[in-house]
Order: C-alpha cells, then structure tokens, then sequence
C-alpha cells in the first residue's frame, strides 16, 4: 500500500486541510476491464456508513495486496470532505453544503469536454485504445490547469484528478433513511448490475445525465459528449462512475459494513480485479428503473410525519405513504405514492416544513422531472 497526502488551499492563517488517498494493487493493472478503480467515501460529509466501509476495505485490500491477489489498481478515498466534517453547529453536522458559499459538495464538478473536443479533433486515432489515453490525458490537463480560488475548488479538483483515468468509480453515499440503491448511467448498466445485486439494491436508478453536475455525472459524461462529438472516431465509454447509497443516515455498524465491504469485494472480483473464485451473483430484488420515474412526496403543511408503508416495499399508487401531521390544527394529511414502484427514501427527521421531501418512490413510468437530484 502507498500512501499519498493532497493538500487542500489553505481558507485561513495557521489553517491546512488535507485529502489522503491509499493505492493499492499494480499501478499499470495486469487484467482487463477495470484497470484501475477509485473509491471514495462521505463526500457528503454527514454520510458516515461510507466511511465505515471504507476502513474495513482497507484492511482487506491491504490483505489482498500482500497475497498478491490483486490484478488492478484500486484507489481508496475514506475521507473525501474533511471540510465537511469539520462544519459543526450547534452540535449538529452541516456535512450537505459549504457554510461559505452554500454549494453542494458533490454538485458543480468540472466538465470540460467542450474544451478539449476542438484539440481532440486533430488527436484521434483509428486505434480505440490509443483513443483512451488520448482523451485522458486531455481531460486531465483541462482539469488540473483549471485557477482554484478556494478550498472547496481544491477539494474538487483533488478528488476529480485522483478518479478521472479509473475505469470503475465508486461513490460512497447514503440517504436520509432507505435500503441500498445505487445511481448509475443507463448505458453502463450491464457492467453494473452485478454491482447492483451483491449490495442486494432496493433500487437501481439509471439516466444518461442529471443536469447538476454530481462526482459521478463528471467522470462519465465527458466520454459521451466526446463520443457524440466526433462520431467518425471509436471513443470508449468504459469510464462508469456508480454512486451508491448505503442506506440510511443512522445505519452505521459493524455488520451492515462488513456485508457492504464484502459486496464490493465479490464483484471486483467478478471483474478481475481480485484474483479469487468467484462468487455466484444473487437475484437482484428489484429490477432498475429510470431515474425520470422516481416520484418524491413533498409536504403539503408543517408537521410532525408518520411513516405508513414499509421502506424499501414495493408500492401501488394509492397507496398511503405517510401522514403528515398539523397538532395545532389538529389535521393529518395522508400523502400517497403516484406511481407504482419500490419506497425507497424516507425522510430524516419526523417534523417537516413545507416543501420538504418526505419519500420517494422509484418507478418504471418516466414523471417528466427537470431536476433529478434535488438539493
């Protein structure tokens, strides 16, 4: 294992915040698809069931390296905010937003394909492989050449330069409360579905942009707007970048991280990552469904929220979700699904101010939505 220690821009006098990064396994790869793998955790610095697996795959990653089991290069980021984690107040975490620009860290991500594809023009090859390098290398420039002119522009120009050149990228998130489910590009599906039904998802949400820029869309969405650039030249899209949801807020122990770390395990090694037997994929619950059909209940009123339906269940329209309640006025109002799909979301806290997200239900009918992430 080597270690490697990145220096963030310093926000203040006497004030300096790092991001460390473990590389493990052959830096060139010695298998094939995937090359070279990044995992990071708590991007959102209050998501913390990532980072709890993230240590337990240190450990076995390190074990892995010293049996000489490892055919790839895999990155590992456990503490991708460290910014975030230091925002505290009033002893509640504030790991979502930067408390001095109010941006969401993992939104406004580079994409800078529009720069490059006029170089790349006179660049490209017949060769695909050739291609690739090419492309990154490109990519890699733009990025790192980009003016940085605050900690946060730092911390994700860091994290974008340490993943930009992996074949698979795993983002390590959770939700408000939930079963595991996981966001990915619909094209990259076929890789990622065995992803998908080791971690046992509750959902599988798939779309070929988001439109606000997450860790994720950047890696990917490059590749594809180059592809669709200059269609007279072979250009990969091997880049799948997956965010993965481990459940909720609050589902942080030991069991629930070993079953998380081992899933991860079994389907690097089904890649060719780890050189084991490997595992038998199991059934995946619930087939993927278009991130365009994920309904969100919001609250209609103030109030105090009861939960109806199961979370992770799958649900009918007109089925009762949760009631919120007014105990002022007195009232509840019971919100129901829209749709057919699985209860995927629930909120974090059970009082709610107008507006606020209550569930979502993930469902096979595109809803015609703008925004697909939210805040």
């Amino acid at each position: 294992m080597r270690t490697e220690i990145h220096p963030l821009l310093s926000p203040s006098l006497g004030t300096q915040r790092s991001i460390t990064s473990f590389h493990f396994g052959p830096a060139a790869g010695s298998g094939g698809w995937p090359r070279k793998v990044y995992i990071q955790a708590s991007l959102h610095a209050g998501e913390i069931p990532g980072m709890l697996v993230a240590h337990l795959l240190r450990q076995q990653l390190a074990d892995l390296e010293a049996r000489g089991l490892l055919q790839a290069e895999i990155v590992l980021v456990p503490v991708a905010n460290p910014i975030g984690l230091a925002q505290q107040l009033h002893y509640q975490p504030q790991g979502r937003f930067d408390l001095e620009t109010g941006e969401n860290f993992n939104r406004l991500y580079s994409e800078p394909s529009a720069q490059i594809i006029p170089q790349l023009e006179q660049q490209l090859t017949p060769d695909i492989d050739a291609n690739r390098s090419i492309i990154r290398q490109a990519l890699r420039t733009a990025i790192a050449g980009q003016a940085v002119n605050s900690e946060l522009q730092s911390l994700r120009q860091t994290l974008h330069l340490l993943a930009l050149d992996a074949d698979l990228v795993l983002d390590l998130h959770c939700d408000f409360a939930g079963p595991v489910h996981i966001y990915a590009h619909s094209e990259h599906w076929p890789l990622v579905e065995p992803l998908a039904a080791h971690l046992q998802c509750g959902a599988s949400l798939l779309a070929d942009e988001y439109g606000v820029m997450p860790f994720d869309e950047a890696i990917f969405l490059p590749w594809a707007k180059i592809r669709a650039a200059l269609p007279q030249f072979p250009v990969p899209f091997d880049s799948v970048a997956v965010t993965v949801e481990l459940r909720g807020e609050g589902d942080v122990n030991y069991t629930l991280a070993g079953q998380d770390s081992q899933a991860i395990l079994h389907y690097l090694t089904a890649c060719g990552v780890i050189c084991a037997p490997p595992v038998a994929v199991p059934a995946l619950p619930h087939p993927a469904t278009p991130l365009h059909g994920s309904e969100t209940l919001i609250a209609p009123h103030a109030g105090v929220i009861v939960m109806l339906a199961e979370l992770g269940s799958v649900v009918h329209a007109g089925d009762a979700i949760a009631d919120v309640i007014d105990p002022i006025a007195a009232t509840a109002t019971t919100l129901r699904a829209g749709t057919d799909g699985v209860f995927y979301v629930f909120a974090r806290h059970p009082y709610v101010t107008r507006g606020s997200t209550v569930a979502k239900i993930a469902g096979a009918a595109p809803l015609g939505k703008k925004n697909l992430l939210g805040a």
